[in-house]
């Protein structure tokens, strides 16, 4: 396989195995399905069962629980008994990591086990050691003779199997050679997806999870490749960003990792990782796979890829040169869309992170704070704060008295026959394949090449939004245009919740492909008017930080870019989901240590409900905050202990301490 996928252009389901979950078919085309997992003590059988039972209801088509050790992985029958008798067959998934011997009891009783290569086996201590080949070997043959009989009774009893590398949990072994990388993770999979094909056994799904959506997309990328050049065929794709965190970002962070992939037609099951209950988690889901369930075949077709001028297995953003604060090595701006409103006044700033102080007469301005804003025909009867700049329609800035300020946005076509241009930095719109658009019809970019004062607007009214923008990009790339792109995308759909997964996957391929100098986010006309002063989503939370439709707009812009770690503007929490092995609560421990550290932009706090979760899957986070027994929590700095088995009563306050003594506390602003 050249690629990952079937088309760079045209949407086409990867083809997989079927897998048999119970009654369930995955893969081989059958539709995307959704899952989650629950979060209460595997040990409490009733509310075991009415946690999933919400979670079916929601939609969910596959339950999983976890069985850390024999007593939780027999208690699964219980709970399969209970929800059958109550008339539920939706399939049971055992999820396991350090136990073989609860993986075996789990595969006799529920549809499918979940186990983690990288501590089914291994026991990580984190340290660097150099392994012969034969050395190598030999734990291979260790891991054959261990995992061989799960194997077994998974063929005897019909059970299916997922085999789930974290990008935080690889053994040492693969840690020595492959480091902590994609190329690892792709690793640690096959060695057991190796042993299992050879005493043929394929009920088998895979996945790659990672907090960071960089290096998921590229983990299960690589792994579609290695198993078509080692195989010749693929097994199904259990799609999920692990620790995704809570509320909009852990949405955006997911969307944009399980999207990406979803837009290439690659996954077969997703699972979005929420610290939430899990009931919350299935309605993300049906939004991300809805999108693929409708006839998505565009109207207009978009240029098939020919040469392929980057690489998708390893970031690097696409070249470009400055104009302004766009491009190159800036990070991207941010166009917030005032177009709107009308009558703007200073106080519509607010929502997009400037605030007027009356007393000091000046303006304080947030870490996320747009660059630029689109007022289309109007001019502003106020004074800007900083550096923020407006961009409109040629013949509104030719009115301007001050045009410094003022910055013009041409059509493709209408650039090169204006009079009138803007020394400075003039935005050029170019629509990517709309309405039968072929590569003939862009000439003009010969003209525009690299005209040192131009930016280019990606907007698209095909389908295929992002593959349609994709294309253009790599169509500027193989013609060696370097002027800096910006992504206008527009949403045409109805609710918060869908508007922030279109935003969230479109945008989010496209950065972490290194493609975007700057992100413009509008909602059209109509369902702009349809949107209420204060946003509720489909599952009932409301989006408190967004009053506006413009903060909305404007928070989501910052958000994604957070996500594919394009711009930093504020902490970031890696929190795992919750499941029956937490020591504590997360959602409420999640939100008071938000509530103290929520300041302190670019610090990434992970927050583990046990030691599981802890270390390993906290691998990309700067500190660490780890259930290690009932009311006892252990600090981490990277992944090293600094504090063991402390009190959860002072254990805010310990970390805070941490915090301050690594020099990465500043005191918040009332």
């Amino acid at each position: 396989m050249q690629l990952y996928c079937n088309s760079l252009t045209t949407y086409s389901r990867l083809k997989t195995r079927e897998v048999k979950i119970g009654e369930l078919l995955l893969g081989n085309d059958h539709p995307i399905r959704i899952q989650t997992m629950t979060t209460t003590n595997t040990m409490d059988t009733m509310a075991t069962v009415e946690q999933a039972i919400r979670c079916i209801e929601a939609g969910a088509e596959l339950i999983r629980i976890t069985a850390p050790s024999k007593n939780e992985a027999e208690n699964l029958l219980n709970i399969k008994n209970e929800l059958r008798k109550r008339g539920y067959t939706t399939p049971l998934v055992a999820d396991i990591h350090f136990t073989p011997n609860a993986a075996e009891i789990a595969a006799k009783i529920v549809e499918k086990v979940r186990i983690n290569p990288g501590n089914y086996v291994d026991k990580k201590k984190f340290e660097q050691i150099e392994y012969t080949d034969a050395e190598y070997a030999e734990e291979i043959g260790r891991i054959r003779e261990r995992f061989t009989p799960l194997v077994n009774i998974c063929k005897e009893y019909g059970t299916a199997m997922r085999i789930g590398t974290n990008h935080g949990s690889l053994s040492d072994r693969i840690m020595s050679r492959y480091g902590d990388t994609p190329n690892g993770m792709v690793e640690s999979a096959m060695e057991f997806l190796r042993i299992a094909r050879s005493v043929d056994y394929h009920n088998i799904v895979l996945s790659m999870k990672s907090s960071n959506p960089q290096v998921m997309t590229q983990a299960y990328r690589l792994l579609v490749q290695q198993m078509m050049a080692e195989f010749n065929e693929c097994y199904p794709l259990h799609l999920g960003v692990t620790e995704a965190g809570d509320g909009e970002d852990g949405r955006m962070k997911s969307a944009a990792g399980i999207g990406t992939l979803l837009e290439d037609g690659v996954g077969d099951t997703i699972r979005v990782s929420l610290t939430e209950d899990p009931e919350y988690e299935v309605p993300v889901c049906r939004d991300l796979v809805k999108r693929y369930t409708q006839n998505i075949t565009p109207k207009n077709t978009i240029p098939a890829v020919t040469n392929i001028p980057y690489n998708p297995f390893q970031y690097k953003r696409r070249k470009s040169f400055s104009v302004l604060n766009t491009g190159s090595t800036q990070v991207p701006a941010v166009i917030a869309d005032f177009s709107k409103i009308d009558n703007i006044t200073p106080q519509h700033l607010c929502s997009i992170g400037y605030v007027y102080d009356a007393t000091t007469d000046k303006w304080n301005i947030g870490d996320a704070a747009a660059d630029y804003i689109f007022t289309g025909h109007q001019l502003l009867p106020f004074e800007l704060p900083g550096t923020l700049q407006v961009i409109c329609y040629p013949a509104t800035r030719a009115l301007a008295s001050n045009k410094s300020k003022y910055h013009p946005i041409f059509s493709g076509s209408g650039y090169l026959q204006a009079e009138e241009k803007d020394a400075a930095i003039n935005f050029v719109l170019i629509d990517c394949f709309s309405d039968d658009t072929v590569l003939n019809d862009y000439t003009y970019l010969a003209e525009l090449q690299n005209d040192a004062s131009v930016v280019f607007c990606l907007t698209s009214q095909n389908e295929r939004t992002m593959p349609a923008m994709r294309r253009m990009v790599i169509e500027l790339i193989n013609r060696n245009i370097q002027n800096p792109v910006v992504l206008n995308i527009t949403s045409q759909w109805h609710t918060i919740d869908e508007h922030l997964i279109h935003f969230a996957t479109t945008a989010g391929a496209m950065l972490l492909d290194g493609m975007g100098d700057g992100l413009f986010l509008e909602i059209d006309d109509k369902h702009y008017q349809s949107l209420s002063q204060k946003n509720t989503s489909a599952s009932g939370r409301n989006y408190v930080e967004n009053t506006t439709v413009e903060a909305f707009l404007n928070n989501t812009a910052f958000g994604i870019l957070q996500a594919t770690r394009c711009r930093i503007s504020k902490t970031e929490y890696i929190s795992c989901p919750s499941c029956g092995r937490t020591l504590f609560d997360l959602q409420e421990t999640t939100a008071k240590i938000r509530a103290k550290t929520h300041h302190l932009k670019g610090v990434k706090i992970a927050i583990m409900g046990c030691i599981v979760n802890g270390p390993g899957e906290m691998a990309d986070a700067d500190f660490g905050y780890v259930g290690s027994g009932p009311g006892k929590i252990t600090l981490y700095k990277g992944k090293e202990i600094v504090k063991r088995n402390i009190e959860s009563s002072t254990a805010l306050d310990e970390l805070i301490g941490l915090l301050k003594g690594s020099d990465v506390w500043i005191d918040p602003v009332n």
